[in-house]
């Protein structure tokens, strides 16, 4: 049977990433600190970060990480740079969740661990966990 990967993207494209975050703030922390080393790096990367089960919490009202800092800055500042964020809906059902708490800066999709499969098959995304 023939391959289904993406094809190679040419030198000149930029490098195409999805970031998919599962396990809670602690994750979450890490996650963000490597999304702006990777922006460090290449400036030019598109990066989505999809978080399902705990990997929705940073993306809620009121999350902080370890030392106190609000997720909602630091999610609207890679925002600014092109960062996407997406949350999973199914999560959210499943947790009874009020779709309200989560953060502006965010976009609902159904399945987050759809989202992530769909992003590598069909845009020839790499996956990265943090």
């Amino acid at each position: 049977s023939v391959s289904q990967a993406p094809a190679a993207q040419s030198a000149s494209a930029p490098v195409r990433v999805v970031y998919h975050l599962t396990l809670g703030l602690d994750e979450a922390q890490r996650g963000m600190g490597n999304v702006r080393n990777h922006l460090a790096a290449d400036p030019a990367a598109r990066i989505v970060v999809v978080g399902n089960g705990n990997g929705i919490e940073f993306m809620l009202d009121g999350a902080k990480d370890r030392n106190g800092n609000p997720f909602d800055v630091s999610i609207q500042e890679l925002k600014a740079r092109g960062v996407e964020f997406r949350l999973c809906n199914n999560t959210l059902v499943q947790r009874k969740s009020d779709r309200a708490r989560v953060i502006a800066d965010a976009d609902i999709v159904t399945s987050g661990v759809a989202e992530a499969a769909r992003l590598q098959a069909r845009e020839g995304f790499v996956y990265l966990r943090p």
